[in-house]
């Protein structure tokens, strides 16, 4: 979070607090938040005054809609104070340099984590890896649509994605607690994305991990019937060898019982 307590949160409810004050019900209406909001997930560039007029009415602007996009940029300068929009003809949201969006942060830790997980540093991957995921879990600006919206729920579904994923390698990795943690991950994973067949393996690992060994060997079944009737394939090499691994570890435990 930055030091002065400039937040913006647009996942979730809205919320915007600069210099340690929140402002965002001080905003003009829900125009003047959807206009606020589309500035603070493009501030690192200067926009249009066409830019944010498709941005507002995406269906077609309205009569007048520069004179009501400048009414409404009048007003939020008043609200953001002197100097928090930048320019005239193309306008930028200017926040401190150490400002925290929420939208940005799930980006950078997800990519934190990913570079951790990759070299096997699971304790420094762990933290960024529950913000990216914390943060898309809450969902972009919910009861609004339009385009631009779209656009980026689509990148944030697959933040989402990505941070279960480290979540749950995290998890197998660091053991203990964290594998419950594992197969949630794995759970949600399979059921958000069903053909990503990196989440059925990170669900069976982690049910394995468990003591989970015959559920483990029931979820590459549910793969495998899935992959079949829907597209009349087998599971990847790495699936299978997953699997055989798998029965392996069962046929053992049964050997030794």
């Amino acid at each position: 979070m930055a030091s002065d307590g400039t937040r913006i949160q647009l996942c979730g409810r809205l919320v915007v607090e600069l210099a340690g004050s929140r402002v965002e019900r001080d905003l003009p209406g829900r125009q003047g938040r959807l206009l606020f909001a589309y500035l603070a997930a493009t501030r690192a560039r200067r926009s249009t005054r066409d830019e944010l007029v498709a941005a507002l009415w995406p269906a077609g602007p309205p009569d007048a809609a520069e004179a009501s996009l400048a009414a409404l940029l009048s007003k939020l300068r008043r609200v953001l104070g002197s100097g928090s929009l930048e320019g005239k003809g193309e306008v930028r949201l200017a926040l401190p340099a150490d400002a925290w969006l929420d939208l940005e942060a799930a980006g950078v830790g997800v990519h934190r984590a990913e570079s951790a997980v990759a070299l096997g540093r699971w304790v420094e991957a762990w933290a960024p890896a529950r913000t990216a995921l914390y943060v898309a879990e809450r969902g972009l600006l919910p009861g609004y649509g339009a385009p631009w919206i779209e656009e980026r729920r689509r990148w944030l579904d697959d933040v989402r994605l990505r941070a279960l994923e480290c979540v749950g390698t995290i998890g197998l990795h660091m053991g203990g607690t964290e594998l419950a943690a594992a197969e949630r991950a794995g759970r949600a994973l399979v059921a958000a994305a069903p053909f990503r067949e990196s989440g059925h393996r990170l669900l069976m690992e982690a049910l394995a991990a468990r003591d989970n060994g015959a559920e483990a060997l029931r979820a590459y079944d549910r793969l495998r019937v899935l992959l079949r009737e829907e597209l009349g394939v087998a599971p990847g090499a790495a699936t299978q060898q997953l699997h055989r691994r798998l029965l392996e570890r069962v046929d053992a435990v049964r050997a030794d019982g």
